[in-house]
């Protein structure tokens, strides 16, 4: 199967049954079930064309539980370019057919024959190349890269119409082919690393065998590199760099440029001998200035080779509700190996793959949980920090920050730092209830453990003053059940009797409770630490729904109403 995660889409719960099956043969793949109609699937999504589209533009493959024909329409005006589709296969609910539709390049049909021997039925497979020959030739397997899909079309036609071949270098995975195999034939499927144009009767493969090392704070031009050295740039596996250059972003720019991963690891004065350590397997090596090159016999796995620059991403999970979760956020807990936080947001984070591991603390551990976070990161782990809501909001952002900007660790620094934001709880509310932020508002935590009562007295008393609208966080606990009340008369010495307040609890989670009274009316009695206090500005307006409840807003203007 391909070394992405793939996504198992069923529109209702009869498919259930099968996707868990599915799911036995890719223990990583995620359940996706429409919601409202399917329960106990992985995750939920609202609309499955747009779903299907999102999750193909990811290039992520995709089992479809549902009609071929379906899953055709939805993905039609995406597809483009036959080498660049991922997996993409319609699956019957009862688990009766496989369909591989889309992929070809990217292994579909052997992601078709891994379902179909797990349901225990037959793969539908039409492409005539692997029927007559038993391999795609154009889908060499990993660590092996194509030269040429075009030439390689022309190359399997030939091959299909009745010409015979010959094998040039090792390829163990055609072995066991069904290849019309001659010593003597025209065409020849030559596997090296050597630099060069192919012939016309050439389909050239490329083991990715070659590493080229940079000495710390070394520059260059890969590309020159390899044509001076005789290799495909097809055949380069990664760049290994200084440990004390994994923050310099014009290596990470080169390696994306083309296509490949950067490792570091500690350097060594002797470019010989540090790339031998680091290695640790025979290699041809060349030694030029400031640089050096290593080709291998086999195919290099770059997982085995130094580290990668560790990533500490600072995620918001939003509101709660899956579908108020930005997608950049749920793309980067997919791509994690630690997941840190409070136990009830990881919780709410998942599901999680058997690899990821889940480091629970309790909610007041935050400046302890930035330095783990650090720690785990400075070993080229890709960690994420949770927070519900906003991560900059009362939440785990300013704590992360704080941790680095107090240490003097090189390997800290040097973490691939992100701050990705989310929905937080009084724009959840607010959302709920209309506009009541719409103007100017003040966002404040009424807590006292991290600042003093009389600083939170002072700061409403100014914003009460201002004509702000107010949103209150951590607005009362057993520990401090009169901090509320005495917040409420500070406001209602600037604030009438009338003026609206929403009342939102759990909004985004099960169960969530939306309120719209007045300052006079709220006692804080009516509230707890899972409530967020909404309170208006002097031009707050309330209207009554057409279902029922209200509408809140804070108009744009000021004053005068504009003309």
């Amino acid at each position: 199967m391909t070394s992405k995660t793939a996504a198992i889409v069923i529109l209702g719960p009869g498919s259930l049954a099968t996707a868990r099956r599915i799911q036995q043969r890719y223990p990583d793949a995620l359940i996706h079930g429409l919601s409202g109609r399917v329960e106990g699937a992985d995750r939920s999504y609202l609309e499955f064309g747009a779903t299907l589209r999102e999750l193909y533009q990811q290039d992520t493959p995709i089992i479809a539980l549902c009609a071929a024909g379906i899953v055709i329409r939805t993905l039609a005006p995406l597809l483009l370019e036959k080498g660049v589709e991922p997996p993409v296969l319609a699956v019957a609910e009862d688990g009766s057919a496989v369909v591989p539709l889309l992929g070809g390049l990217g292994g579909v049909n052997v992601m078709a024959r891994e379902i179909a021997a797990a349901l225990q039925v037959a793969p539908a497979i039409t492409t005539s190349g692997e029927l007559r020959f038993g391999t795609c030739l154009l889908n060499p397997p990993s660590g092996y890269s194509l030269g040429d899909l075009e030439q390689g079309k022309r190359f399997v036609s030939d091959l299909l119409a009745g010409e015979s071949v010959r094998i040039e270098g090792a390829a163990p995975w055609l072995d066991q082919a069904q290849l019309p195999e001659d010593i003597q034939a025209r065409l020849a499927i030559r596997i090296d690393s050597a630099a060069g144009t192919p012939a016309a009767d050439e389909l050239r493969i490329y083991p990715r065998n070659v590493l080229v090392a940079l000495s710390a704070g070394a520059s260059a031009d890969i590309g020159t590199i390899l044509e001076e050295a005789g290799l495909a740039p097809q055949s380069l596996a990664c760049l290994l760099a200084a440990d004390s250059d994994m923050a310099r972003p014009e290596l990470h720019e080169m390696a994306s440029t083309l296509g490949v991963p950067l490792r570091f690891a500690a350097a060594n004065s002797n470019l010989e001998t540090w790339l031998s350590d680091v290695l640790g397997q025979p290699a041809s090596l060349q030694v030029m200035g400031s640089h050096a090159i290593a080709v291998t016999e086999q195919p290099l796995d770059p997982q085995q080779i130094g580290r990668p620059r560790g990533r500490l991403a600072v995620i918001g999970l939003g509101p709660g509700a899956a579908e108020l979760m930005v997608p950049a956020v749920r793309a980067e807990l997919d791509r994690a190996t630690d997941v840190l936080g409070y136990e009830t947001y990881v919780r709410m984070a998942g599901p999680f793959r058997g690899d990821q591991v889940q480091h629970c603390t309790d909610n007041r551990e935050e400046m302890q949980r930035a330095r783990h976070a650090f720690e785990l990161a400075a070993q080229g782990r890709s960690v994420v920090v949770v927070s519900s809501g906003d991560p900059g909001v009362f939440a785990m952002a300013a704590a992360v920050l704080e941790a680095l900007h107090e240490s003097t660790d090189a390997h800290w620094h040097n973490v691939d730092l992100q701050i990705l934001p989310g929905v937080s709880a009084s724009l959840a509310t607010a959302a709920q209830a209309g506009a009541p932020l719409g103007h100017d508002f003040c966002v404040m935590s009424l807590s006292d453990n991290l600042k003093p009562w009389s600083i939170i007295e002072k700061r409403l008393d100014l914003a009460a003053e201002a004509d702000l609208a107010l949103a209150f966080y951590n607005p009362i606990s057993r520990s401090r059940p009169w901090q509320l009340g005495r917040a409420l008369e500070i406001v209602g010495q600037h604030r009438t009797a009338q003026t609206p307040v929403v009342l939102g609890r759990d909004i985004g989670r099960p169960g969530q409770t939306l309120r719209v009274t007045t300052l006079g009316a709220l006692t804080p009695d009516q509230v707890d630490m899972r409530t967020m206090v909404l309170i208006g500005s002097s031009t707050t307006c309330v209207f009554p729904r057409a279902q029922g409840g209200d509408w809140v807003y804070t108009p744009r203007w000021y004053g005068n109403k504009p003309l």
